[in-house]
């Protein structure tokens, strides 16, 4: 069950780990950045817009569910509610091949300086780190959404799945960096 400091620590786990894997790809050239590895697959700086533009297009969503649900959920702010969940992307039923739902803006055609997707993706924590940071977890915890690919979560457990996500993506940053001679 939640208490004030789940949120605080989810937002620091958020930064943390975009920061980790930012710091993963200081010693690479930039050039490779926006080397697919293979045809139809996608580079170091799609993965990072592709994950920015996730990050920003879920907000909507989440002022949308606040300013529904919030009066319901000062009705129940004295209930107990849940704060962790499980990893849904590590679920073998989990279907993975929906990235092209969120096509990143910036391309191996065109591309940016890793400051630039780096600034992009930190912009992007910080909006979502200002919607929950001036909230009361207690009413975070009982604004409730529906996802039919997770099923039924709360405002907190959102911001964990989110977290779960750019984890995944961030691994894949760090493993094709790797893989081409980065860190």
């Amino acid at each position: 069950m939640g208490d004030d400091a789940t949120v605080k620590d989810y937002l620091e786990l958020l930064d943390r780990q975009r920061r980790e894997a930012l710091d993963a790809l200081t010693d690479l050239d930039e050039r490779r950045l926006w080397q697919r590895p293979a045809p139809g697959e996608w580079c170091i700086g799609e993965i990072l817009d592709h994950t920015r533009k996730l990050n920003a297009s879920g907000l909507p969503l989440l002022r949308m569910a606040w300013l529904l649900l919030r009066p319901w959920a000062m009705l129940r702010r004295r209930a107990p509610y849940p704060v962790e969940i499980a990893d849904p992307y590590a679920r073998p039923s989990f279907p993975m091949g929906v990235g092209w739902i969120w096509t990143p803006r910036h391309r191996p055609e065109a591309p940016v300086p890793l400051a630039q997707l780096a600034a992009e993706l930190e912009a992007a924590h910080a909006r979502i780190r200002a919607f929950y940071s001036d909230k009361d977890p207690a009413l975070l915890g009982h604004c409730w959404l529906y996802d039919p690919l997770i099923g039924r979560l709360n405002l907190i457990q959102s911001l964990r799945v989110g977290i779960y996500r750019d984890a995944l993506h961030y691994r894949d940053v760090r493993d094709l960096a790797r893989s081409l001679g980065g860190d």
